[in-house]
């Protein structure tokens, strides 16, 4: 297979240590405006926080121009000028990790995917990763990462609306710019479409900083275990279109069979995301 070929990267791995402070879960607290005291020692994570940890270190030297890791070191190198979303995740909590846990991920590129979209062609890149705590914690995860061909005219916006059913319970939430670079710096998250207003505009033709897949995601999720009561053990979710900083989104759920059915709108009624947990 040539050097050139995406699907060569395919079984690369990388592997990082991190711990669950109590630091950083009260900063995310005090980000989404709730109670920011330190948690005791043991206390469980709660699921998609754990996004928080193993943030991707490397050289200002090494940034491409959208402020992520240049391509070809652990995930494919592609043609300059390709835009990258996360299009979605699927996770099992074997063992929520604890506050204070040393915990080490080992991430392998698991899958590489050229495909033909309506707005030109993709390329889907799946990493698996695998946590596990000193503790005994541990979460199984694998994530999709779309990269999409650079075309003329504005950023993609595939949004579309499906029938959703009537929720049990919603809640509404207004991102603003400091939320975004709040999440961004906690995450170590240097991808300019989450803070760099012109380059939103003048690069990748976006109408305003984009708000995180995962950071919804999260929320969604959140409200889905307020409402259940019961631990989360398996959840996955798929980006559907973006959300810009002066949307206001929906998140919103009901029991379906033996979990949730979730998901998140914007103001036009379009699905951002949709997911399920169990």
């Amino acid at each position: 297979m040539s050097e050139t070929d995406p699907r060569a990267w395919i079984g690369r791995t990388r592997e990082g240590d991190d711990t669950v402070d109590a630091w950083r879960v009260a900063a995310f607290n005090a980000a989404l405006d709730r109670e920011a005291s330190l948690p005791a020692d043991g206390t469980p994570l709660p699921p998609c926080w754990q996004w928080l940890l193993f943030p991707p270190l490397y050289r200002a030297s090494a940034s491409g121009g959208d402020g992520h890791e240049r391509l070809g070191a652990f995930l494919p190198a592609l043609p300059a000028g390709h835009r990258r979303m996360w299009a979605g995740s699927r996770m099992t909590i074997e063992r929520p990790l604890q506050v204070g846990e040393r915990v080490h991920c080992r991430s392998t590129v698991a899958e590489v995917v050229p495909k033909d979209g309506r707005s030109g062609p993709l390329v889907f890149v799946t990493v698996s990763h695998e946590i596990e705590g000193e503790r005994g914690g541990r979460i199984d995860e694998a994530q999709d990462i779309v990269y999409r061909a650079p075309v003329s005219g504005g950023g993609a916006d595939t949004a579309g609306s499906d029938d959703m059913p009537e929720p049990a319970w919603r809640a509404t939430w207004r991102p603003d710019p400091v939320l975004l670079f709040r999440y961004s710096a906690l995450t170590y998250n240097s991808h300019r479409i989450h803070y760099d207003r012109s380059y939103c505009a003048g690069v990748e033709g976006y109408p305003g900083l984009v708000v995180h897949g995962p950071l919804m995601a999260t929320l969604m999720l959140d409200l889905a275990v307020q409402q259940r009561g019961t631990p989360v053990r398996r959840f996955e979710y798929r980006s559907r279109a973006p959300v810009f900083d002066d949307m206001a989104f929906t998140t919103a759920g009901v029991p379906e069979g033996d979990g949730t059915r979730l998901w998140v709108t914007r103001p036009d009624g379009a699905l951002a995301l949709t997911g399920r947990v169990e």
